[in-house]
């Protein structure tokens, strides 16, 4: 293991969380959004759709594969990619409101599939999961600096 694998791997994880959160907050400001996409094939709008973040393990690097090949896997991992944003399939709720510009005809508003109890939750965990990782960056950099100071 490299002196700078664990701040390598680390920074991947800050960097995953952060873009989590961003998509919790988005998901968040367009909770009560009614016309986010239109459909040309409908020639309607349709609500805003709930996204979410599909992480993936970082794996292929040569020195890894070349580990595990030779038996001298550590059993550390590389970190962590983004590998797409997926939307949310959930079915829209449908809101009795007849007097919503968006209301059909018999008075219901689709509206998105946006749990904010559930962004909250989510939230909650990135939150926790970031926080830990900048306590793993912050020991990895004070190992370092001790390690620096035994020449002295």
């Amino acid at each position: 293991m490299g002196i700078f694998q664990s701040i390598n791997t680390t920074g991947s994880s800050l960097t995953s969380q952060r873009l989590r959160m961003d998509v919790i907050s988005s998901n968040m400001a367009n909770a009560d959004t009614t016309r986010a996409e239109y459909d040309a094939e409908t020639k309607e709008w349709k609500p805003y759709s709930r996204k979410a973040v599909v992480l993936q393990s970082k794996e292929g690097s040569f020195s890894s594969l070349l580990n595990a090949a030779t038996g001298k896997n550590s059993g550390i991992g590389n970190g962590v990619k983004v590998t797409e944003i997926v939307k949310d399939e959930t079915p829209f709720e449908l809101d009795y409101n007849p007097e919503h510009p968006d209301a059909n005809d018999d008075g219901y508003v689709e509206m998105p599939n946006v749990d904010p109890l559930r962004e909250m939750v989510d939230l909650m965990s990135v939150t926790r999961s970031y926080e830990a990782n900048v306590t793993v960056l912050n020991a990895s950099k004070g190992m370092m600096m001790k390690a620096l100071e035994i020449g002295k």
